[in-house]
């Protein structure tokens, strides 16, 4: 459902200490390099790597300022450049964080915010064990840090042909508590491999291979499971290719980790990224340069989410990502897009009057945005449904979908049928009361329902029985998405059982037939499975093969669309998966 959108301005950043100055620094016609909220989002930290002044700089403001030292770091070229702003949480004192500013040869400073005092140096640590090494990516998870290091070879001419892998991936506990500041010991997650920048999620390491990188690098992305010390290849054009998990340092090497699977990567399309974000569910999201957006899950399976409205993006095009619960927000040239991430609906569109936009944090509040802009901070709200204090859940906005496209095949009017329509015509009572009691089940779970109409009353009490398969069908299916590896595989069985039961006792239309090629192409094993179970296929005391079907299922298995209509898409007959099955099982 598309709901209209308010924005608004909360602070025009006068209650930032040197509010003054901040405006000035995003004012500026280079914009800011990075800027990130503390997590208590009482601070705001921004990194100025261009333009005037000459030197570049970090800059620490503070929201409702109170006295004390303000933090303020500058550096001269040829200087070793600040590569990470990093907020570690402290294992040792709950809700307590540090920041971690990393340095390109190593040298970490943890800084430490007392109020009254102010910021203050805890230490000064040396990240890298090499004197020659440079950290080219960062990234925290928790109290642990991760980074991309290049170790240039120690010949006095370079062969670039022998160094193009000279770089590490590393991770390194850092555990600030009441003691002062301790590095755990150097952890090499892979070595002998190209450049990687490192994205962090609450449990799983991205690499993103660099732009300028090696060509077969450049064709898929490594997943790095740290509990269970294991990396994933994923092409995101053919979604997952291999899993291994890392005994020892010695089968980290990045040529190692290949070895079986170079016939495969060679056949791929190189990767298309633009930008990469990681999502708060713990997806990496990346832009391609014509405009897509896509997620890749842990698990290296990859989903589209939606298209910018941009014919291509060059580096100088910058595109701001992040996600409040489950919309995705995306900022282009001045074009604020909120994208629902899971079903890929535009929510809403909005073009700003400010086309330089930094996202932040909005603590507590899923159904806003809130938005760094030159001129001070602003909030986009939704505004809620006009029969509901909440979001309409998902399974009730699928109730509407479906019934727009059921009653416009039915229809003789050329006009679009829509959700909006649909809810206020008189003559569509049936979606309607569906989703009424639809809600109703999913609130009972949430908090107490408000009451049914009686009408609705009876009907729920007389499709209980459907609805409670409906929703267990739902479940199984997050159960499918959620399941570790080991667990897949049973899951998909009873899925595919149940969605082929689904489907036949439903309309056999092109949409379902096309589904149905698609799962026993997909998942044949199990699909011959449900089919046996479906016609109720058993021996009789012969011997011989017999199907219990009742009459209703078999007109579904030798009717549904014509074959001229279904054989254009390449898709068979109903009747034809399950002799293929046959001939291929042989019961």
């Amino acid at each position: 459902m598309k709901r209209a959108g308010t924005l608004r301005q909360v602070s025009d950043l006068s209650d930032f200490s040197r509010g003054h100055w901040l405006r000035e620094l995003l004012c500026r016609g280079e914009e800011p390099s990075h800027v990130q909220p503390s997590p208590d989002g009482q601070h705001l930290l921004v990194l100025q790597k261009n333009g005037p002044p000459p030197l570049p700089r970090v800059v620490a403001f503070q929201r409702h300022s109170i006295a004390g030292a303000d933090l303020e770091r500058s550096w001269q070229p040829p200087q070793p450049a600040l590569v990470g702003l990093l907020f570690l949480q402290s294992p040792v004192v709950l809700g307590s964080w540090v920041l971690a500013m990393v340095w390109e040869h190593g040298r970490t400073e943890v800084w430490h915010f007392v109020v009254a005092v102010g910021w203050q140096l805890l230490q000064t640590l040396e990240l890298c064990q090499g004197a020659r090494a440079r950290i080219v990516s960062v990234c925290s998870q928790g109290a642990r840090l991760v980074w991309c290091e290049e170790r240039p070879p120690l010949g006095a001419h370079l062969d670039m042909s022998k160094c193009a892998f000279r770089f590490c991936v590393c991770a390194r506990a850092l555990e600030a508590g009441e003691q002062g500041v301790r590095l755990g010991t150097v952890r090499m997650v892979l070595h002998n491999s190209p450049e990687y920048q490192v994205l962090a999620s609450p449990q799983h390491i991205f690499l993103v291979p660099a732009a300028a990188g090696f060509a077969t690098a450049s064709k898929f992305l490594l997943i790095w499971h740290p509990e269970t010390a294991k990396l994933t290849i994923t092409a995101p054009s053919a979604g997952f290719v291999h899993s291994k998990v890392l005994h020892s340092s010695s089968e980290s090497d990045f040529r190692k980790l290949l070895l079986g699977s170079v016939g495969l990567l060679s056949g791929f399309t190189p990767l298309d990224i633009h930008t990469s974000a990681v999502s708060n569910s713990g997806g990496l999201l990346l832009v391609s340069t014509k405009g897509a957006v896509n997620m890749v899950e842990p698990d290296g399976t990859q989903r589209h989410i939606f298209d910018l409205e941009v014919d291509s993006l060059t580096q100088g095009s910058p595109v701001r990502l992040k996600t409040f619960g489950r919309i995705l927000a995306c900022v282009l040239a001045g074009v604020l897009y909120l994208v629902d991430q899971y079903s890929g609906r535009l929510i809403e569109k909005e073009v700003l009057s400010m086309k330089e936009v930094h996202f932040l944090e909005s603590p507590g509040e899923e159904d806003s945005i809130q938005l760094l802009t030159q001129t001070g901070i602003y909030s986009f709200s939704f505004s809620k449904p006009e029969d509901s204090s909440r979001p309409e859940p998902c399974l009730v906005e699928m109730v509407f979908e479906e019934a727009c496209r059921y009653y416009q095949r039915r229809s003789l009017s050329s006009s679009k049928l829509t959700v909006e329509k649909l809810k206020k015509g008189g003559a569509f009572q049936a979606p309607v009361a569906l989703a009424a009691i639809l809600q109703h089940s999913l609130q009972q779970k949430q908090k107490p329902a408000q009451g049914l109409q009686d009408t609705y009353a009876k009907l729920l009490s007389t499709m209980s029985l459907e609805l409670q398969s409906y929703m267990s069908l739902e479940l199984l299916k997050t159960c499918v998405v959620c399941a570790p590896e080991s667990e897949v595989e049973s899951y998909c069985k009873e899925l595919v059982e149940q969605e082929v039961s689904r489907i036949l006792h439903s309309d056999m239309d092109k949409d379902n037939l096309a589904y149905l090629n698609s799962v026993f192409a997909s998942f044949p094993k199990a699909a011959w499975k449900a089919t046996r179970s479906c016609l109720q296929l058993q021996q009789n005391g012969d011997g011989l093969l017999v199907a219990r079907a009742t009459p209703e299922v078999w007109k579904k298995v030798l009717g549904g669309p014509q074959l001229d209509d279904v054989g254009q898409n390449g898709m068979v007959p109903l009747f034809e998966l399950i002799c293929a099955s046959f001939l291929r099982f042989k019961p």
